[in-house]
């Protein structure tokens, strides 16, 4: 079965889609398109932009979201996806591509999130780390066991690697602590706060009005959600998986090894660079995975 994955934060880089826009006139409309919708020139950023400018919350999500939309767009008869999933914000990308959602409800709704949650960033400082060489269980336990503090789980992205997320103090402390229970290493992310934690409940409220009063449909193949790993294709339970996905954790691991388990033979990642099929080769090294061309 042919399995389509889409990236989130942390894929962008300057140049981004521009060579879809120069040599694509369906691509070109659909970047043009959403700079109207944003109103600001998005593809100056994303073309023409340096890693900082890109890297505005604001900026990134609607760009990654917009090269992967208009990528897939563009593979024509060959884009039959039989399952799809998107890693946090990919999952907006994934539900546009698969027909769940409209191109413009989707970018629209991108915008939303990024801005609610650069918000919901401001309101508390807060951070995330990454966490290597431990078993998630290990990871699990020692963030409940900081109770003072918030830290959680955010981030299952491969086996031995963990994304955790909360207030300064609490992902201090919780690194701290999974140093000492045997973590190689606890890496501090630049990143603009505690994204899939509960610091995001402010940005979940903004956004669940905006998800609410928009229309999803069934999607062309199910689509596996981060907050529950499994394929669902009744827009409905789309809908409140992805009002959930803000505070909720990212289960990519579980995720990927759902999607084999349920009979996933390739996967071809939608959009920019290839932080996935690396993660991939982490739960299985022998399946076969590349990126998407266009048609």
């Amino acid at each position: 079965m042919n399995a389509y994955v889409f990236p989130g934060q942390g894929a962008q880089f300057p140049g981004m889609g521009k060579d879809l826009y120069e040599n694509y006139p369906a691509a070109k409309a659909l970047f043009e398109q959403a700079n109207e919708i944003l109103g600001f020139r998005i593809t100056d950023i994303m073309f023409d932009g340096t890693e900082e400018e890109l890297r505005q919350t604001k900026v990134t999500q609607p760009a990654i979201f917009l090269h992967s939309v208009v990528l897939a767009s563009l593979l024509g008869d060959s884009f039959k996806p039989e399952m799809a999933a998107g890693h946090s914000l990919g999952e907006f990308s994934a539900l546009v591509a698969c027909g769940s959602m409209s191109f413009v409800d989707g970018l629209q709704l991108v915008s939303k999130r990024a801005l609610a949650m650069q918000k919901a960033c401001e309101l508390q400082p807060s951070t995330m780390a990454a966490v290597l060489g431990l078993e998630d269980a290990v990871v699990e336990q020692v963030c409940a066991g900081v109770t003072d503090e918030i830290v959680v789980p955010a981030n299952y992205n491969c086996p031995g690697q963990l994304v955790i997320s909360g207030s300064m103090a609490g992902v201090e402390k919780a690194s701290e602590a999974l140093r000492a229970a045997g973590a190689l290493k606890t890496v501090p992310l630049s990143v603009g706060g505690a994204f899939h934690s509960p610091l995001m409940e402010p940005a979940r409220v903004e956004l669940e009005a905006a998800i609410r009063a928009t229309e999803f449909k069934t999607p062309v193949c199910p689509i596996y959600q981060n907050v529950t790993a499994k394929g669902v294709s009744d827009p409905a339970r789309i809908q409140q998986n992805l009002i959930d996905q803000l505070t909720g954790a990212v289960r990519w691991t579980q995720t990927m090894q759902q999607m084999i388990a349920d009979g996933a033979s390739s996967f071809t990642e939608v959009g920019p660079g290839k932080v996935l099929q690396g993660l991939l080769k982490k739960v299985d090294r022998q399946m076969p995975s590349s990126s998407a061309q266009p048609a």
